[in-house]
């Protein structure tokens, strides 16, 4: 079937950023798993197997390569993993490092258990809705919130503010209507912003968040 098989493979990361052999083999185990349960789960975009390595897995480093003093992640609405897996798996041999998954389809939940597991990295699924699993943490603070693919950046701060409150750093994968969002956010929100470019498409944007309060209607509306 069409779109079914990659066309590209863990090399490509070799024009992101230099990874360790056995971080490489990781990274394979994942992606051979995310194809693995791919017809059952829908895991990813059908259209995008073909370039999974680019699409997902690179595109995935990035959060860690971003903000690479972080070891506690909390990654949002987790999916199949990406990018939380990959952080995970680039902190595996890191002291005290973690990735909490929350995800509350059961389904996906029990793939990212697996993938911890198969991939020998750290971290916790959490299956429960983002709302309630941030009103009732109970891990202690995080260094940086993740998403990708998962909401607009005001619903995403809204989503954030619990562990940035704590001094968390949020990462954000934002396309090329980044600005758009960055606009209607300040609305709401006040924040500090560093972007960074895309490594994966330069219109797109890495969104690195902290200093996080929020704005009144009076405020908002100026």
């Amino acid at each position: 079937m069409t779109g079914t098989t990659p066309k590209d493979g863990p090399h490509i990361l070799r024009d992101f950023a230099s990874v360790s052999r056995e971080t490489e083999q990781r990274l394979k185990t994942y992606v051979d798993l995310v194809l693995r349960w791919q017809p059952a789960q829908n895991l990813i975009s059908p259209a995008t197997i073909p370039e999974i390595w680019r699409r997902h897995v690179a595109d995935s480093l990035q959060p860690h390569l971003v903000l690479p003093e972080a070891k506690r992640w909390v990654d949002l609405g987790s999916g199949a993993g990406f990018p939380g897996i990959v952080t995970a798996i680039l902190l595996a041999d890191t002291p005290g490092a973690h990735v909490y998954f929350v995800e509350s389809n059961q389904r996906k939940a029990a793939f990212l258990r697996t993938a911890l597991r198969e991939t020998g990295s750290n971290g916790t699924v959490i299956p429960a809705r983002i709302e309630s699993a941030a009103e009732q943490w109970s891990h202690g603070p995080v260094d940086a919130v993740s998403a990708r693919a998962l909401a607009s950046l005001d619903l995403l701060l809204g989503f954030s503010r619990a562990f940035m409150d704590e001094g968390a750093v949020a990462v954000f994968h934002k396309g090329r209507d980044f600005q758009r969002e960055v606009n209607e956010a300040s609305h709401a929100w006040g924040f500090d912003l560093v972007e960074k470019v895309s490594l994966i498409d330069p219109d797109s944007r890495m969104l690195i968040l902290s200093n996080l309060t929020a704005r009144s209607a009076e405020e908002g509306s100026r």
